[in-house]
């Protein structure tokens, strides 16, 4: 019979990528690592997934997708074509806003356009248990979905999650105020020609695209922050790479205090912070 480890050589081959191959052995073989089980045999229906997810893979639908999950910080996802693929500079987004949570107890964080979750439930499993208290949103039902089967994967900490669907600050009680708000907003600008194919093809449109300069929900955010956040409360915004200037203008003019931009690993504007007085 094929053993684990036979199934990832040869798939190895197939594909030319050794980690990715890695990956899809182990989603199909349902194993936590390869090493572990290299001498294991498969059965039938173990290569008959495997080779589902290959052709998909080599189709050119992104590799999140076909596993249909995906690490984020601390976090495992799940992913599908209803949202975004989680990124590493969403994960930077997400640790600057944990930053700014953490100097603050009690805390009310709010994420806005949650899609998967990966940014408010990775701040309600990273923050305190007591005292932390976890808004997400989003307008796409299918996007809550996925957001919500990805809460049950956070333990003792979903208890401090509330959930809200509509557009932007429209999905909740004007009562509600929060220390930190955190998004990572579309902002690509429609017909951006340096949007890869499998992006374009694959993610979720309504979550990358926002008008003509990609600013559309920026602008709609900043404008509407200050009325939801507490004396001295902040918004973390993940950005274009070409947007920093911009958009700190934006947050003075909406009378935020102290923007800044801050650069990814890659040295690129990615993330704008700015507190209310």
């Amino acid at each position: 019979m094929t053993t684990v480890g036979e199934l990832w050589a040869s798939t190895t081959e197939v594909i030319g990528d050794r980690n990715h191959a890695r990956w899809l052995v182990e989603t199909a073989v349902s194993v936590d690592s390869i090493d572990e089980a290299v001498a294991e045999p498969v059965t039938d229906r173990m290569v008959a997934h495997l080779d589902r997810m290959v052709a998909r893979y080599r189709g050119g639908e992104p590799l999140q997708y076909v596993l249909g999950h995906w690490a984020f910080r601390h976090l495992e996802l799940a992913v599908d074509p209803r949202v975004l693929i989680p990124r590493s500079e969403t994960e930077e987004v997400t640790g600057v806003a944990l930053t700014i949570a953490r100097r603050v107890h009690p805390r009310r964080v709010l994420e806005l356009g949650t899609g998967s979750g990966a940014i408010g439930l990775s701040m309600a499993y990273e923050l305190p248990i007591e005292g932390t208290e976890v808004w997400i949103t989003d307008i796409d039902p299918d996007a809550l979905d996925v957001a919500r089967a990805n809460l049950a994967g956070i333990g003792r900490a979903a208890r401090n999650v509330r959930i809200a669907a509509g557009s932007w600050f429209d999905a909740l009680d004007t009562s509600l105020r929060f220390d930190v708000i955190v998004s990572n907003p579309p902002y690509i600008a429609d017909g951006d020609l340096e949007v890869a194919t499998d992006v374009l093809e694959y993610e979720p449109h309504r979550a990358l695209f926002s008008g003509s300069d990609g600013l559309d929900a920026i602008r709609e955010i900043v404008s509407g922050a200050p009325a939801r956040l507490r004396s001295g409360g902040s918004l973390v915004l993940e950005i274009g790479y070409r947007q920093g200037a911009t958009v700190r203008s934006l947050l003075l003019a909406a009378g935020f205090s102290g923007a800044e931009i801050i650069p990814d690993a890659a040295g690129l504007d990615r993330i704008a912070v700015a507190s209310v007085p």
